[in-house]
């Protein structure tokens, strides 16, 4: 099964999914006021969004704020089920610049107990509950505080069989985030790392998908990171080194700018209205055939969705 704010559903119903959203986010007040761009708590814009992404033909979508971040699991809820997008929430943190300074000082078992509360209770009292649990790490670095949260997080998915997903800073330290998995005896095929397209090495990315992760590649439209054409190739070039199955996408529009609502950036339609066609074109151009392309896409977009978000045993 897979679990959404609304409930649980069969992974065939899973459908189009983004895999690294934000409807809902701010964070911390210090930040917040040095770059107000981050702060979306508009609840309506959020709406607008999430319907923009349902006309585009979009079904679901993982909404990756975390505690630290902002979250807020019961407006999630009231906008799943306004525009029936299917939302699953995230349990767990983000990296330590938005949490050290509030919950730094805490043990592995801390931060173990409250994860699996918001995957098997419900996030703070709303009854919703996380269906991904996430941990993240800083910029070629990985504090203290962050490893005992990738253990802590590691430790409630072998508990609740829920999947893993890690942020990485500007996809820095994802070979050491799956060194800490398997030391917590984790099956890294049930690790989602994210932003992997903030660091367009293609040899790098050959390495993080031979260790059988999941490649969140998001961040699509973000050409102040670097041209669209860099996010393309290094799509085609997994493809192309057989990974086609280790990859999911999304846009990780988490600015005012981002979104199509407050300021009329790209927005949720983008990866499927215009991200996904670039793509086709792409692939034609290189000789794919037409029946390739397809199965190539919906392998993007519901296939690989559908094994990642699906909860797996406790082991």
């Amino acid at each position: 099964m897979i679990r959404t704010v609304s409930g649980d559903i069969s992974p065939e119903q899973l459908g189009v999914t983004y895999a690294h959203e934000h409807l809902i986010s701010t964070p911390p007040q210090w930040m917040a006021e040095k770059d107000p761009d981050l702060v979306i708590l508009d609840r309506e814009a959020a709406l607008a969004e999430a319907g923009y992404f349902r006309a585009a033909g979009g079904v679901s979508l993982y909404e990756a704020t975390a505690w630290d971040y902002g979250r807020d699991a019961a407006a999630l809820r009231e906008i799943a089920e306004r525009t029936g997008v299917q939302i699953i929430a995230t349990a767990g943190f983000n990296k330590g610049l938005w949490f050290e300074d509030r919950a730094g000082d805490w043990t592995i078992e801390q931060y173990e107990e409250l994860m699996v509360r918001e995957v098997t209770v419900g996030i703070d009292d709303t009854g919703v509950r996380g269906g991904v649990i996430k941990f993240g790490t800083g910029y070629n670095a990985i504090s203290e505080a962050e490893e005992r949260v990738a253990r802590a997080a590691a430790r409630a998915h072998r508990r609740t069989g829920a999947p893993l997903h890690s942020h990485t800073e500007a996809g820095t330290m994802a070979l050491e985030q799956v060194a800490i998995m398997r030391e917590e005896g984790v099956d890294v095929r049930r690790l989602a790392i994210a932003h992997l397209t903030r660091n367009v090495d293609p040899w790098y990315h050959r390495q993080v998908a031979a260790t059988g992760v999941f490649l969140s590649f998001d961040q699509l439209s973000k050409v102040k990171y670097g041209p669209e054409s860099d996010r393309i190739d290094a799509t085609i070039a997994l493809i192309e080194a057989g990974h086609l199955e280790q990859l999911l996408v999304g846009g990780d529009l988490a600015r005012k700018s981002d979104l199509y609502a407050y300021e009329r950036g790209p927005g949720l339609r983008f990866v499927l209205e215009t991200w996904i066609p670039r793509l086709r074109s792409e692939l034609g151009e290189r000789g794919y055939s037409d029946a390739r392309v397809d199965e190539i896409v919906e392998t993007l977009l519901v296939h690989n969705p559908r094994r990642y978000f699906t909860f797996g045993a406790p082991y």
